[in-house]
């Protein structure tokens, strides 16, 4: 499926009550099937696909029902959001993450935020493999082996609600319209921006090509000419270092 699939404005962004349902949902549909292979990529085989767009079709009915046209922001925009957040809560429901891998990946944060601080920069993976007495072989194999939690990228961080929410989620909430969480949004936008900007290298480049680009992890191992599974494993490295970086952030917005 084309990573750009082209979905028509809805003719009425007024008010959701007077839009034709059934004719939305199937306009978004193409949407709605795109976030969902996008997220299922990288998650396990066992979890169903259509357990997702089930779910990106309730968060389009949660969306209908709660659009506000007075906020300025266009109802697909709006949608998209929805439909992503109902995607990551069905996920999160399901709690498919081996508790294992969740404890692992809380000592793998503590471990780089505290060589960072001794060495004042990022540490290497030999490093942090070092650090954990693993063996390079053993902490690349945990980085893989994280991959599909790295979706649910930062959900050791709380918003202001105290619900879990994704990363990008975060900063991307077109409902924001309250001058206060438009700042805080603001401030959390600068954070990412400079966490980002800290990454080593490469990391940094799978980030940007990912989340913002939107190319697949097997487009980003084409340009970088590397396995998939060596894309997974920067990948779920520089996710751990963000969560570890912004989580004094968030506490403060708490």
């Amino acid at each position: 499926m084309s990573r750009t699939a082209t979905v028509k404005e809805p003719v009425a962004e007024t008010a959701a009550a007077a839009v034709d349902r059934e004719a939305l949902i199937q306009e978004l549909a193409p949407q709605i099937k795109y976030i969902a292979y996008r997220l299922a990529m990288r998650l396990p085989p066992h979890i169903e696909v259509n357990e997702l767009i089930n779910a990106g079709v309730i968060g389009l009915i949660d969306a209908l029902d709660r659009y506000d046209p007075s906020r300025d922001v266009k109802f697909k925009t709006y949608a998209e959001f929805r439909i992503r957040g109902a995607m990551l809560d069905e996920l999160r429901s399901l709690d498919w993450v081996p508790r294992s891998v969740r404890r692992k990946a809380t000592v793998v944060n503590r471990t780089m935020q505290e060589l960072e601080r001794r060495l004042g920069r990022a540490p290497t993976e030999g490093e942090m493999a070092g650090a954990m007495g693993m063996e390079a072989d053993d902490y690349l194999r945990f980085l893989q082996d994280a991959a599909g939690s790295a979706i649910i990228s930062v959900e050791d961080l709380h918003g202001h609600d105290g619900e879990d929410r994704d990363l990008f989620e975060t900063i991307s909430d077109p409902a924001a319209a309250d001058p206060l969480e438009q700042v805080r949004v603001g401030e959390m936008k600068q954070s990412i921006a400079k966490a980002v900007d800290r990454l080593p290298a490469k990391e940094r480049l799978v980030v940007g090509l990912y989340y913002f680009e939107e190319l697949t992890m097997k487009e980003i191992a084409n340009v970088l000419e590397v396995t998939e599974s060596r894309v997974s494993q920067i990948h779920s490295q520089a996710v751990l270092r963000l969560r570890g970086r912004l989580k004094s952030f968030m506490a403060g917005c708490t």
